[in-house]
């Protein structure tokens, strides 16, 4: 079975997805499968004019008008309450958050809040967008959130004491670093939220032929010629999200990875709950959150 035929059911007829990242690569692949499959499709993206094309585009290709685009750079924490609370302002219910912006830089570059980029955009993101909704998604039960990771993880170890890395930064340490991050803060969501009904997984896509390394120089349009070169398509990189975000399979399932569809072991590190609730904390402590989730969630945006 073929990716279209095997994804565009009408699965997701009354539901709505939140997908960040989504102007392009999987991100977008997976908002149009959404909207194949009948979802109510918000894309966020920090570009206003590609993502209205993107959601034009969307709707066009995929016959459903009910996709919608909001705008932020998921960097900037003010930015990404302003989403939190946009989004609040324009739905009722959120069924499937994926948190799937992310990127590398290879030179170290500060945020806006003067936090290490990478960790900021690929890991704080992910954790305030996702604790800002956390109160709609509880609503909507049973809802998922669904993290983008990566195998990189594997190779990765966390000092919390340096996670502004101004020692020695190498930008694919910090990305690994930040995907390890990834599935420390599943695990310990999925364990915050059990019995609640939102279920929290992570995923491996895959070596994917994206442009995830354009905003580098010369260096990164030279790795992404060699990504494109020896990547998986974004059609095939996005099938495991698609996957995660709407297979009647994982109805109920929480704190699992899944890679080509199939939940599969991340590494003894991603278990280490001690440094999983310690990432919580300084999390929290950096994006202005209590470090206690309280379900529903009544944090201010």
């Amino acid at each position: 079975m073929d990716f279209k035929t095997s994804c565009r059911s009408k699965l997701m007829v009354g539901k709505t997805c939140l997908v960040t990242g989504a102007t392009n690569g999987i991100g977008r692949v997976t908002a149009l499968e959404l909207a194949h499959m009948g979802a109510d499709v918000l894309i966020a993206g920090r570009d206003p004019a590609r993502c209205a094309l993107t959601a034009a585009d969307i709707r066009e290709e995929s016959g459903n008008p009910n996709v919608d685009f909001l705008v932020a750079d998921l960097s900037s924490q003010e930015e990404v309450r302003r989403l939190a609370k946009e989004f609040k302002e324009r739905r009722q219910r959120l069924d499937v958050l994926l948190n799937n912006a992310g990127a590398i830089n290879i030179s170290r570059r500060k945020s806006a809040d003067g936090i290490e980029m990478t960790f900021a955009l690929n890991h704080l993101s992910c954790f305030l967008l996702t604790n800002l909704l956390l109160d709609v998604l509880s609503a909507s039960s049973p809802a998922r959130v669904v993290n983008v990771a990566s195998s990189v993880h594997e190779k990765a170890k966390i000092d919390l004491f340096d996670i502004h890395a101004p020692r020695r930064y190498s930008g694919f340490r910090a990305y690994s670093r930040s995907k390890l991050c990834n599935l420390l803060f599943t695990y310990e969501l999925a364990r915050r939220l059990e019995g609640t009904g939102v279920t929290a997984n992570a995923l491996h896509p895959g070596l994917v032929a994206t442009n995830i390394l354009t905003n580098n120089g010369i260096l990164g349009r030279f790795l992404n010629i060699l990504l494109g070169v020896r990547g998986i398509s974004v059609e095939a990189g996005a099938l495991t999200s698609v996957y995660a975000a709407s297979s009647p399979e994982l109805v109920g399932v929480s704190g699992k990875y899944l890679d080509k569809r199939q939940i599969v072991p991340s590494s003894f590190r991603s278990f280490d709950e001690a440094q999983a609730a310690a990432l919580w904390e300084l999390s929290a402590s950096l994006t202005g959150l209590p470090s206690e989730t309280p379900i529903p969630s009544t944090f201010s945006v």
